[in-house]
């Protein structure tokens, strides 16, 4: 598929993007149909543990962001269309075996796996089609959109599983049918014309080479920060917020995010970094900090601040690294993945310690004004570190290649 050189920004999405879009939404439909209720398939269908339960899913999210650097650099390498049509294949296997699995549990972890690496190779190759031969003023409504349909899809799935839940056979069955949909659909995507750009095709072994460093360092920091929101705000409403409600506000969550992210992608693309920092984790302090309560309407404004603050920040790093990366799109949005990857596990093991120990002082309302304190204090910090190393860039890989 070819985007072509529009004129102008405003024209920027043509047919073939617009199938892609909601490709993208299909695709995490039905990941999301099925992954936020894996952790009780396994236990209940396989009989293991939630320890065990634990290290299969945590095995299985470093696999997808630690492998995402070098799936970019695949897709660099073998073409945009064709590694969205091998991810589908990978999506529609993963699918298959999930079927295979209800009569057979164990196959649900190979399934799993073949999943998350469909995921690692589908990400980058799907927001670098969507920018391929855009230009600088076309990528923030691109971008947007692209992520806008991923979180529709990721609102969409849950509730789509949820009516099958008790059912998986039927629940795999639908979604082996939506992947080979999809791979189908991918196939008849136009390949894209060759990039013009003149970027290095850099080996494997320095897939983190041209790294645009403040852009990485910032994702790390915002992922960081919003999984303390994503993993443990849930833990913080049981038997404060009734579980239905709870799941609405999470819902309203990622539509608010798919919403405000397009509408927003035209003064974010023209915005300073630091200034969209500046707005970014001010919405966060603000919406973490309103978590402390504990109640509904204070938790409802919370989520609400959240998808203002990171529809900022998500959009703007990603802006910021495909500017300043000297790397194809592909390989940027790889390395992104990983950055993520990193913040989520940093959230993991440093956010888990600190939550552990408020639960344990009794004051758990503490925990979210800690996390609003970092939103403000940590951002500011990180960039007069990064400054002080020297640069935006990667330095033909110094430092993190």
């Amino acid at each position: 598929m070819s985007a072509g050189t529009v004129a102008g920004p405003r024209a920027a999405l043509t047919g073939p993007h617009i199938a892609l879009l909601a490709g993208g939404f299909l695709v995490n439909t039905g990941t999301f149909a099925v992954y936020p209720y894996l952790a009780v398939l396994l236990r209940e269908r396989m009989g293991i543990g939630m320890a065990a339960v634990g290290v299969v899913l945590g095995a299985a999210t470093l696999l997808q962001f630690a492998s995402a650097p070098f799936t970019a650099a695949f897709a660099e390498r073998a073409g945009l269309k064709r590694s969205l049509v091998l991810a589908t294949c990978l999506y529609l296997l993963g699918a298959v075996t999930y079927l295979a699995a209800v009569g057979r549990p164990v196959l649900m972890v190979p399934a799993l796996f073949l999943s998350c690496l469909a995921g690692a190779l589908y990400s980058p190759a799907y927001r670098a089609y969507l920018v391929h031969s855009a230009s600088t003023a076309q990528r923030p409504r691109l971008v947007s959109a692209g992520s806008a349909a991923g979180n529709v899809g990721i609102a969409c799935g849950p509730v789509a599983g949820a009516l099958f839940r008790d059912d998986p056979g039927t629940l795999f069955a639908l979604t082996t049918g939506l992947y080979a949909v999809l791979a189908v659909g991918h196939l008849l995507l136009r390949p894209e014309r060759p990039a013009r750009d003149g970027a290095a095709v850099e080996p494997f072994r320095r897939v983190l080479r041209g790294l645009a460093r403040v852009p990485f360092a910032v994702t790390v920091l915002t992922h960081y920060l919003y999984m303390q929101f994503y993993q443990y705000l849930a833990l913080f409403t049981e038997g404060r917020l009734a579980t239905a409600v709870f799941g609405v506000i999470m819902m309203g969550y990622s539509l608010g995010l798919a919403v405000l992210q397009p509408l927003l992608a035209g003064w974010v693309g023209r915005a300073r970094h630091t200034v969209a920092m500046a707005v970014g984790f001010s919405c966060m302090a603000a919406g973490t900090a309103a978590f402390a309560g504990g109640h509904t309407a204070g938790v409802a404004a919370g989520a609400l601040a959240m998808s203002a603050g990171t529809a900022v920040l998500f959009l703007k790093n990603d802006l910021e690294a495909l500017a300043l990366s000297r790397r194809s799109a592909a390989v940027t949005f790889g390395q992104q993945r990983l950055a993520v990857g990193v913040g989520a596990m940093l959230s993991g093991v440093a956010g888990g310690a600190v939550y552990g120990a408020f639960e344990r002082a009794g004051a758990l309302p503490g925990f979210w004004l800690a996390v609003a304190a970092q939103c403000l204090v940590l951002p500011p910090l990180v960039l007069a570190a990064l400054r002080g190393r020297g640069g935006q860039e990667g330095g033909g890989g110094a430092g993190f290649s």
